[in-house]
């Protein structure tokens, strides 16, 4: 996961860097910026190869505002002309969303705690460390910002969020792996739409009880946006949830659109690309934080989802992600489709919320329940049902009574069958070969010539 430690830089200069020089008043509304450790100090910008950069909206001279370069390079803006998620619900299984900041106002409908450490409603920051990583990761996907056009705004600012808070690491002592199947769980039975997971285990598989957990979600129509992890925190593949079948996970590029090196990961289950560099969060006190990492860009294709989901209220789940990879630009580094570094391609809001796409009835991302099947030897499927009656079977006779006489004694059989037989044959043949000896020796005798007498 992202964003384990944070050093503080001074806004002004990571502002300008962020918006390549253009802004240069404004920025001390913003009181601290922060990036997180283990992800790369943001660089200067370079124009999209595959996407056309675009300056920011006239006539909004808020810094924040704007900073959110993606807005406009990856189609969100155009897409908002159509729809802004209303009616769609995102549950942000995290650290918790906190309940200071005015960006978050109206937006949380919902939530719970399943670390143990935080509050009933899911709104208290879990975690000495990784706190503030809820709160960022739900302000790119549904802020509503300060004002019509002041603050932070999110991919879909008017869907909903839940806040479903759990502990990274020894921010709880609760088993993660059950944090997770709970909140899972409690997310769909709550009315979400979709479901973000900006964490990774670093691992290719999971524990057993995430097949129930992420199946029951793919059975309630509910899409699951994942990250894809960081080489910068130590994650050189995709790890779980990234690797679970019909998850949609997400890899991240810089502001070039080339696959970041420090803030993505590469692995064949990658799906879709997302900005994961000079991204902005507010955090759980209202403080606006620039950070990097894919644990940023899962909420913006969550968000996107919901752009999809409200201007498509038809379109069950399977159909929501094949538009959204139907849809994403070539990334120009990409030597193939899908690509282990970008996944179909480059995330484009307005193609996927707009554009005409042939439906499909399975999940493009895989099958959960095939892979069960498969690995976990679990279900054998249905027993035949018998096609003919059983037959009954008669019942065998009795046993005979075993004859307990001693075997070595003769018996009637024995001498009748065996012993009789026997000596006749023996006395016949010596008979003959007595009568074949006595033959022989007259005939030799015979033959024998005589001597003549004198």
């Amino acid at each position: 996961m992202s964003a384990r430690r944070r050093r503080v830089v001074a806004v002004v200069a990571a502002v300008l860097i962020a918006l390549g020089g253009q802004l240069a008043a404004g920025a001390a509304s913003i009181p601290a910026v922060a990036v997180a450790a283990g992800d790369p100090a943001p660089t200067a910008p370079a124009g999209p190869s595959a996407l056309a950069a675009t300056a920011p909206p006239p006539g909004t001279g808020d810094p924040a505002r704007a900073a959110e370069y993606w807005l406009d390079e990856y189609g969100i803006r155009q897409a908002w002309q159509t729809t802004r998620g209303k009616g769609v619900t995102i549950a942000v299984i995290d650290t918790g969303i906190g309940r200071s900041p005015v960006e978050f106002s109206g937006a949380v409908v919902g939530g719970a705690d399943f670390s143990g450490a935080g509050s009933s409603d899911g709104r208290t920051p879990v975690g000495a460390v990784d706190a503030n990583h809820g709160s960022w990761v739900a302000s790119l996907a549904a802020a509503r910002g300060t004002g019509a056009d002041t603050g932070m705004i999110g991919v879909a600012p008017e869907a909903n969020l839940l806040s479903l808070s759990i502990g990274f690491g020894a921010a709880s002592s609760v088993p993660f792996v059950q944090q997770v199947a709970d909140a899972m769980k409690w997310a769909v039975d709550h009315g979400a739409d979709i479901i973000n997971l900006s964490f990774t285990t670093n691992t290719l598989t999971w524990d057993p009880s995430w097949d129930d957990a992420f199946q029951y979600a793919f059975e309630h129509d509910v899409v699951v946006v994942v990250a894809a992890g960081n080489k910068g925190s130590g994650t050189e593949e995709v790890g779980a949830p990234a690797t679970i079948p019909g998850v949609l996970t997400v890899g991240g590029v810089n502001r070039a659109g080339t696959a970041s090196e420090q803030a993505s990961t590469q692995g064949i289950t990658i799906g879709i690309s997302a900005p994961s560099e000079q991204l902005l969060g507010v955090s759980a006190d209202g403080q606006l934080v620039v950070w990097d990492g894919t644990s940023g860009a899962a909420p913006i294709v969550a968000g996107i989802a919901a752009l999809v989901r409200s201007a498509h209220p038809d379109l069950d789940a399977d159909n929501v992600i094949n538009r959204i990879i139907k849809t994403a630009r070539p990334a120009a580094a990409a030597t193939k489709v899908p690509d282990e570094k970008y996944g179909y391609g480059l995330i484009d809001a307005n193609a996927a919320v707009s554009a005409s796409v042939a439906s499909v009835d399975s999940n493009p991302m895989g099958s959960l329940s095939d892979w069960i099947r498969l690995y976990r030897r679990a279900d054998a499927g249905p027993q035949p049902t018998p096609t003919s009656s059983p037959v009954t079977i008669e019942q065998l006779p009795a046993a005979e009574t075993l004859d307990r006489r001693s075997p070595l004694l003769p018996s009637v059989e024995t001498l009748l069958y065996g012993t009789v037989p026997l000596v006749g044959v023996t006395l016949t043949a010596i008979l003959v070969a007595l009568g074949v000896t006595a033959a022989a020796r007259r005939i030799r005798s015979e033959r024998a010539p005589r001597t003549p007498s004198r």
